[in-house]
């Protein structure tokens, strides 16, 4: 299956060295697109994912930069004649805390380092995709629409990153431009790995989730991959402005 083989330009990723983002990279790469990905400090990962997916490019990026984010998104465009595919799989690790535990200046920061990076993305890649009549996937969270404790941190923010997709639906669509998102339910690498590993999620939370799941099991970033690549395919061609849970059932 080479869904993107035809297309000209390039696939972006936002976040290529997460577990997410990498799964994304070597989906879309295996399905015939050119990609190029970002990371922020991670370069060591970044060298690696660039040397495995043949002719990947890894662009170092902070996305809380807009003007950098604005060079890095148009020097993309012209270097691979155009932008097919923008993935947003960014967004920095996030603690499991009670809302009430949480500073406005801790949650501010979250916005910034989620939400607003995901604009600061957007916003100068779509005269860009309109001359493609390209895509973007945002990676979000099943926690918008099935709320667990102590995540508001993180679907606080995830959730401003769907209102701006559906919004950017509504009115890109003229331009045939599609926006999408996925939510990721728990996965055992990722963030949701993250937490596992460090102990914030103990084995009676982790067997207590399971039973809240109908498939009772947690996913993989592979699942996620599948669902992006999909959903910025020709094949899912008439769907836009969607939020895609890919949580095992947990939003049932």
């Amino acid at each position: 299956m080479e869904d993107f083989a035809d297309r000209p330009g390039v696939a972006l990723v936002a976040g290529g060295t997460g577990a997410i983002g990498a799964a994304v990279v070597r989906t879309l790469a295996a399905r015939g697109s050119a990609v190029a990905f970002t990371y922020r400090a991670r370069r060591e990962t970044a060298q690696a994912l660039a040397d495995e997916v043949k002719g990947a490019l890894a662009v170092p990026l902070d996305l809380t930069d807009e003007a950098a984010t604005a060079r890095a998104v148009t020097g993309t465009a012209e270097a691979y004649g155009g932008i097919h595919t923008l993935v947003y799989a960014a967004g920095p690790h996030v603690p499991m805390r009670h809302l009430s535990r949480v500073t406005p200046g801790e949650y501010r920061a979250q916005l910034e380092a989620d939400a607003v990076a995901f604009f600061n993305l957007v916003h100068p890649a779509l005269p860009v995709l309109r001359r493609s009549r390209g895509s973007i996937v945002a990676v979000t969270t099943v926690a918008t629409r099935r709320f667990p404790v102590r995540d508001g941190l993180s679907s606080g923010a995830k959730g401003a990153v769907e209102a701006v997709a559906r919004a950017l639906a509504a009115e890109e669509g003229r331009y045939g431009v599609r926006v999408n998102c996925v939510a990721p339910g728990m996965l055992t690498d990722g963030s949701a790995g993250r937490l596992i590993a460090s102990g914030e999620l103990d084995d009676d939370a982790l067997a207590v989730t399971r039973r809240n799941i109908p498939l009772r099991r947690f996913g993989e970033a592979a699942d996620i991959a599948e669902a992006v690549s999909f959903l910025a395919s020709d094949r899912a061609g008439f769907i836009t402005g969607q939020a895609l849970g890919v949580d095992g059932g947990y939003s049932v």
